[in-house]
């Protein structure tokens, strides 16, 4: 397995878990999910009637998916991050097809931050560098994961694409460090390391070579600053390196014998169903980190949690797809993808033009 390989297995991992979603997407009540679809989903299911994406078929992107395939295509047509490309992308191709009502757009529904700068786009004609709305989602993360892809050997290019792709909409701190870090996992998975204790590790590494904006007074391996060293400036930079701490600490419970979630899927109520970050990153890890080699079990169970499983399969089938390598995706869930022969070749030039 090479980075080719792992590089495509997260960007299919993260489409196939957007559209194995679609169906069963934000069931709060898991009662009313199991009469719909029963009690273990294990394939692409079509919308029901009156739910989220009511009119899309099975196989389907969401606009997650959407978005996504945005972005990879101007990263593929300029080879590098252009945040000016981008943004006339979403521009010309998702905000003339959508109108602010949740409802509407494309996948079938479209998300709260994209309907705040919709609106400010188009209706308030605010510039770029003006709009943005407080959600606290991982809406950012679905998208800038293909970053994270392109800039797998250079810490310092994702950190900084990231960072200004995901303050396009949505400006609160908390959330452009988590989904920095976040994408800084994903490219550490896509260089061939593991989800395990000692990834924080190599990630504060970076962080004291400057090459990733994180506000760090420890020293090594978290141990107390030395004694007289003055505090490092933190202009420019994260408030902590929190973020990069919390895969490490998840990844060791997910494989400490005293520490059960049974069944995995449960990890939702562990760590919460609803939208938000901080709910959907720690069980996106957990699954990540649990089942390292088995991108089937860990993709059904992110999809059975119920809540924003979506979002919740998207993430962790990025990061299951970066270990297992795109040859380790079992093929019925490539086969089930509409846009099965588009997505590939997305995948494929991308991860052709990874360079540090």
């Amino acid at each position: 397995m090479n980075i080719q390989d792992r590089a495509q297995g997260a960007i299919v991992g993260a489409f196939i878990g957007d559209a194995i979603a679609l169906g069963p997407h934000w069931y709060y009540d898991l009662d009313e999910q199991h009469k719909d679809y029963g009690e273990w989903i294990t394939t692409y299911t079509d919308p029901k009637k009156g739910r989220y994406h009511e009119h899309e078929k099975k196989g389907n992107q969401s606009q997650s998916g959407y978005i996504l395939k945005l972005m990879i295509k101007s990263l593929v047509e300029k080879g590098e991050y252009n945040q000016e490309d981008f943004c006339k992308k979403l521009d010309e191709d998702l905000f003339s097809k959508i109108d602010g009502i949740p409802t509407h757009g494309p996948g079938g529904y479209t998300s709260q931050s994209i309907r705040e700068v919709y609106r400010q786009r188009v209706e308030q004609k605010l510039p770029w560098d003006k709009v943005g709305s407080r959600a606290d989602t991982t809406e950012a993360i679905e998208r800038t994961l293909a970053l994270a892809v392109r800039y797998a050997l250079n810490p310092k290019e994702l950190s900084k694409s990231i960072s200004h792709n995901t303050f396009l909409t949505q400006v609160d701190d908390i959330v452009g460090s988590m989904t920095v870090a976040y994408g800084a996992v994903l490219a550490q998975l896509i260089q061939g390391e593991k989800l395990d204790k000692d990834i924080s590790t190599k990630l504060m590494k970076l962080v004291k070579k400057g090459e990733l904006p994180f506000h760090a007074v420890t020293s090594d391996n978290l141990q107390p600053p030395k004694d007289g060293v003055k505090d490092p400036s933190n202009i420019g930079l994260f408030a902590s390196p929190d973020a990069l701490l919390s895969p490490s600490f998840i990844a060791q419970a997910a494989n400490d014998k005293d520490i059960k979630i049974e069944p995995a899927w449960k990890v939702s109520l562990v760590y919460g169903m609803p939208c938000a970050i901080y709910h959907i990153l720690p069980a996106s890890y957990y699954l990540a980190a649990r089942f390292n080699d088995d991108f089937e079990s860990a993709i059904l169970h992110a999809l059975n949690g119920g809540g924003q499983n979506q979002a919740r399969s998207i993430l962790t089938g990025a990061l299951v797809g970066a270990q297992v390598g795109l040859k380790n995706i079992p093929q019925r869930f490539i086969d089930g993808l509409n846009e099965k022969e588009e997505i590939l070749e997305l995948a494929k030039k991308l991860s052709d033009i990874i360079e540090e």
